[in-house]
């Protein structure tokens, strides 16, 4: 009983984050967004062309609607669920925040400050919408079709799809606010790795020397952590060889670093993010 609480609670809290973080998303879309017309890619960045046509609410709600129909037949019904609640509820809260500016006026000119605010808004909420395994539709299910039935990667279907409507958006409002959609996205794309990731506050090497005892002496005494010692073999010459691995914090990074190179300016190591480390003394 006390598992199936938990369970409960853990799915009440995924789906209140997830509502949460979609309201922020069409808040922002309302106000850095729609505005000062940056296209980003997407049903809603499409929107942004044609609203003086059509609501942008409505554009990205059609849209949605049609690729959940195409998603239905060619990706199935299962994948298919998983992006139902998000595509039509967040064209709804396009709608109920679409007068957002009248309660939160926000009459910069600062282009470069309206785009890092949204921008980061923005990777926050699709963040949070991702890694709770949740969609907001438009070019996500676009992308997963795309890449299905021309057998090419998810990385390469974003890019297409996207690329064309921020494309489309250069002969619509011109080469300027390409360029600042094009600094959005990439903003928005950090801080949705970030976000889902995790910032990382520690550091795993892996390290290969000749000066193997005196590499693991600094470690040991000099920074006071554990290593790990792992038997490799090189795939040219097959001389077997040691690889020191060990993670240390983030604050230590460069004492370990500069404290290689001062013992063995010809080691060879790599250093990689290490988002999660669990036991070890």
């Amino acid at each position: 009983m006390k598992t199936t609480t938990l369970t409960i609670n853990q799915t009440i809290y995924r789906y209140v984050i997830f509502i949460i973080a979609l309201l922020v998303l069409a808040a922002t879309y309302n106000t850095f967004i729609l505005p000062n017309n940056i296209v980003t890619g997407g049903a809603d960045g499409a929107a942004v062309i044609f609203k003086e046509m059509i609501d942008p609410s409505l554009f990205v709600l059609i849209v949605n609607l049609i690729l959940i129909l195409a998603s239905f037949f060619t990706l199935g019904k299962k994948t298919t669920l998983n992006s139902i609640l998000g595509s039509i509820l967040y064209p709804i809260f396009i709608n109920l925040t679409s007068n957002i500016n009248n309660f939160i006026s926000i009459k910069s000119d600062d282009m470069i400050l309206n785009i890092i605010f949204g921008s980061v808004l923005t990777g926050v909420s699709v963040g949070l919408i991702a890694k709770y395994g949740f969609s907001s539709g438009g070019s996500d299910i676009a992308s997963t079709i795309l890449a299905k039935l021309s057998k090419i990667s998810m990385g390469k279907a974003f890019l297409i799809i996207d690329g064309s409507i921020i494309l489309a958006g250069v002969f619509v409002f011109g080469i300027v606010n390409t360029m600042y959609a094009i600094i959005y996205i990439y903003i928005y794309s950090i801080v949705t790795d970030k976000i889902i990731l995790g910032i990382s506050d520690n550091k795993a090497f892996y390290i290969v020397t000749n000066k193997e005892k005196e590499v693991m002496d600094y470690i040991l005494n000099n920074l006071h952590h554990g290593a790990t010692l792992l038997t490799g073999q090189g795939a040219y010459g097959g001389s077997s060889k040691n690889v020191i691995f060990c993670v240390v914090s983030v604050r230590n990074y460069f004492r370990l670093k500069e404290g290689i190179n001062d013992i063995d300016e010809n080691a060879f190591f790599i250093v990689a993010d290490a988002y999660e480390v669990k036991g070890g003394a």
